[in-house]
């Protein structure tokens, strides 16, 4: 099990429907993080045959190859890791060793590991020195690779800020700031990594590049997708990616949410450089250093998505409306999903079953004005109450939003549940969700109401999950 408050959002006090929606939905998450176990997806991906690689479409003669390097990061990479060893361990005949960066309080039980690959704890959502020094101990790894030389990244969502390696000139502390400022702008995953990549000397195909200088090792990523539309180039800043963005559009998106003049200078001057062609751009897919890279997707919040649709239909269930890319603004996404609700409402005397089920994947982000403990999926379903909350509720519901990885924003939980219960709640004692909400308080409400979502950093790494159910009966 997952989930460690488990027993508090299923106390005896609670109506026996909602309690009902309850049990479904909590038991819905936990097979959910099943299916996205890094372990699972590994197992799957990485096949050894014999003297054949086999992932995906691609064979390989390890045969050719003289020894293997494991090296990246990420929220899910460590358990990637692990079942890597595992495999490498059974086949036996290729010396292999590596480094990882993985989140400071994630818990690895490391007694069956060889130690051949390291585990090195950076920080989580700000970089830090360690993270700096682990991705210095990669490049080392990689600097006098050869043709012969097999080299596995693995990347999970996570891996931008845990890959940390400034470009000439610039600081950690630099990058800190930059990072902070765009956590709190608004700006999307997308342009935030576009400016990321820019900075680093490891993401937008650095890394690629770094490897390309002295040698061709093949590099096999295997990465798993926590970024909308699971783009490559997206996902921990794509550091084995031809890089699709450039200087000018992340001074562009920094001026966009007016924050460029407020970077660090020695950001500025960076960027400036880049854009003037007087240092070079990250490489593109023409270059050459990617002629023997071959980068996989093993898993993204798909599976999650599927295996939540599998067990509402064992249920009777009637699972009408599959999401795809939520994005946008957090508090603002509250209502949109209000009125899918409402949409579902109007047709109920067309379906098929008294359950209906709502699914939606993807990120949304949070403009923080407040000074508040909260995150994304908290800030949605908050949002969602404050829009309900002057209506009058005929049917009962229960909407669950959680961030996969088990933490989300600078709160302790992955997410929370709302339902007719919730409701009650907070207005026997007296809460208003638009003073919560206006100060991006929403963790403090759902922590007083007893509806947040534990688990703790779980080691899985995909995008959000949000599912509705309506009950008719």
């Amino acid at each position: 099990m997952f989930i460690k408050n488990r027993d508090i959002l299923l106390n005896e006090n609670i109506p026996q429907k909602n309690l009902e929606l309850r049990r479904i939905l909590i038991d819905v998450l936990e097979r959910a993080l099943d299916a996205v176990k890094p372990k699972i997806l590994i197992e799957r991906a990485v096949i050894i045959d014999k003297n054949q690689l086999k992932i995906h479409n691609l064979s390989l003669d390890l045969t050719q190859f003289r020894r293997c390097i494991i090296i990246g990061g990420g929220k899910a990479s460590g358990a990637m890791a692990a079942e890597l060893e595992n495999i490498l361990i059974s086949y036996g005949k290729i010396p292999f060793n590596g480094i990882i960066n993985i989140p400071k309080g994630l818990e690895i039980d490391d007694k069956d590991f060889s130690g051949r690959i390291k585990f090195n704890f950076a920080s989580h959502p700000i970089p830090d020195d360690d993270g700096i020094n682990g991705v210095k101990s990669m490049m080392d790894l990689i600097r006098n690779t050869s043709n012969n030389d097999l080299i596995f990244c693995l990347i999970s969502g996570g891996g931008s800020a845990l890959l940390p390696f400034p470009m000439k000139g610039l600081t950690l502390g630099d990058l800190r700031d930059v990072n902070s400022l765009l956590l709190a702008s608004g700006a999307n995953i997308k342009e935030i990594n576009a400016i990321r990549k820019h900075l680093s000397a490891f993401k937008g195909g650095r890394l690629a590049k770094a490897a390309f200088k002295n040698g061709e090792p093949t590099i096999i990523s295997l990465i798993i997708s926590d970024v909308v539309g699971d783009n490559l180039d997206t996902i921990a800043s794509g550091p084995t990616v031809p890089d699709q963005t450039t200087y000018e559009e992340a001074i562009n998106y920094l001026k966009k949410y007016k924050i460029f003049d407020k970077i660090p200078e020695n950001a500025q001057k960076i960027l400036i450089s880049g854009y003037k062609e007087e240092i070079p751009e990250t490489p593109k897919k023409e270059d050459p250093c990617f002629f023997k890279v071959h980068n996989y997707i093993i898993g993204s919040v798909e599976n999650a998505a599927k295996a939540a649709e599998s067990y509402l239909k064992q249920n009777n269930i009637e699972v009408k409306y599959i999401q795809e890319k939520i994005k946008g603004e957090a508090r603002e996404y509250g209502l949109v999903f209000l009125n899918k609700f409402k949409e579902c409402i109007n047709k109920k005397d067309t379906y098929g079953s008294k359950k209906i089920a709502l699914i939606g994947s993807g990120e949304l982000t949070v403009t923080i004005k407040g000074k508040g403990i909260g995150g994304r999926n908290q800030e949605m379903l908050l949002s969602f109450l404050n829009s309900i909350k002057n209506e009058e509720i005929i049917y009962n519901f229960l909407i669950l939003a959680v961030n996969l990885d088990g933490i989300e924003g600078n709160s302790k939980a992955m997410g929370a549940i709302i339902d007719n219960y919730t409701i009650k709640k907070y207005k026997d004692m007296n809460l208003n969700p638009s003073v919560f909400l206006k100060n991006n308080n929403s963790n403090t409400f759902f922590k007083m109401l007893k509806d947040e979502i534990i688990t703790g950093y779980i080691g899985i790494n995909v995008n959000d999950l949000t599912i509705g159910i309506l009950s008719f009966n």
